[in-house]
């Protein structure tokens, strides 16, 4: 018998939670962060790398992969996990986000959005039930229905007509993607940064009905004071036996802020990005690599780290490497990078299972404060 989608939340702790959810493809640890593997990879990382890192789950790129090497062709090779090696459960973002940033290449309509492709200037299509065949045929564990997310700020009346629509979107998504045993599909809450939108969005997507929900439109430029300020309410609209994923977040004590609100799903390009540009995440903050302090240090980057950057090269070399502008530098850092995030789940995994979260969020701040951080 297949095994069905499910989420158990093992712990509370004030409003952060500590779960699991299980899928046919394995169980993911929550609160969980998702390295993002765009055009079906994790940039500078083989799928046992990241595994190794502690990651239960990767994000794929519905645009880029319709656009290159198109969703039909992956279908073709065996699916998505095949093509790119990876055993464990991926979720699939809509498309929504990147075909509305094409400022100047798209046509909005409520049917769907027409846009060009930014490869070839081609023209394309993407509707609600294009995007659900789309996801199907990559084969993703967990699907995102259509959305669109206008950037902030914006007026209250361009985020009103822009939820409403993505919540007609919403129902078209789940009456396309049909009954998929084993498979999810999760509702996108919207609504800005304004309280009565993003309960209005909560209770459509409740009368609809998803395996998860996620909180959208946020990490768009509203700022992290006006994201948490969402995030003390809209987590508590949406149901409380349903994963809550916030999309596209992000910095880490981003990460921690989220998850003490009850965010228990995370992705960003941040870590394995930073790494390919000499930006390094560590136990006492942010350091620059590129910089000239580091290049007579025999110091690991961050002494509790187990990565092989860690383990086996000093700041000295991982400097040198990044200057020569070597391969093994985006290799290296980028682990780090996924490394740290990965551990930084897992402490907060085992603060709430033993009911010691504000004790490791205060440590987490402590730690960062008293480092040695490089300015950007």
């Amino acid at each position: 018998m297949t095994q069905l989608f499910n989420f158990d939340v093992k712990a509370r702790d004030g409003k952060a939670r500590m779960g699991v959810i299980s899928t046919p493809r394995g169980e993911i640890r929550t609160p969980a962060f998702m390295p993002v593997g765009t055009a079906a990879t994790v940039k500078a990382m083989l799928p046992d790398s990241v595994a190794a890192t502690g990651a239960d789950i990767l994000l794929g790129n519905t645009y880029h992969l319709m656009l290159r090497p198109t969703a039909e062709r992956i279908d073709r090779l065996g699916g998505l996990h095949k093509f790119m090696n990876w055993t464990g459960p991926i979720l699939t973002d809509s498309g929504g986000f990147q075909v509305m940033s094409l400022s100047g290449l798209r046509k909005l309509t409520e049917e769907g959005v027409k846009f060009k492709s930014h490869i070839d200037g081609s023209t394309h299509y993407l509707t609600p039930e294009r995007s659900m065949e789309i996801q199907r045929l990559l084969g993703s564990d967990i699907v995102m229905c259509f959305d669109e997310c206008p950037a902030l700020p914006a007026s209250v009346e361009r985020v009103a007509e822009s939820m409403r629509l993505s919540m007609r979107w919403a129902a078209r998504s789940k009456a396309s993607f049909g009954d998929r045993p084993g498979h999810a599909l999760f509702g996108i809450q919207q609504g800005g940064v304004t309280q009565e939108l993003r309960a209005e969005s909560a209770e459509k997507l409740m009368q609809i009905g998803f395996d998860g929900y996620a909180v959208g439109g946020l990490a768009v430029g509203e700022g992290q004071a006006a994201m948490f300020g969402v995030l003390d309410y809209a987590p508590d609209m949406l149901p409380a036996d349903r994963p809550r994923y916030l999309m596209g977040v992000g910095k880490p004590d981003d990460i921690v802020g989220a998850v003490k609100r009850g965010i228990d799903m995370m992705d960003c390009v941040l870590p394995s990005r930073s790494g390919r540009t000499g930006q390094v995440f560590t136990r006492h903050g942010v350091l620059n690599i590129k910089n000239a302090r580091h290049q007579d240090d025999p110091r690991p980057l961050d002494e509790a780290c187990t990565c092989p950057a860690c383990r086996s090269y000093s700041r000295a070399y991982l400097h040198h490497v990044f200057r020569a502008q070597e391969i093994i530098s985006s290799m290296l850092l980028t682990w780090h990078n996924l490394q740290y995030y990965q551990d930084l789940m897992a402490g907060m995994r085992g603060a709430i299972a033993q009911g010691q979260f504000a004790a490791w969020e205060a440590d987490f701040h402590a730690g960062r404060a008293q480092g040695d951080i490089d300015p950007l």
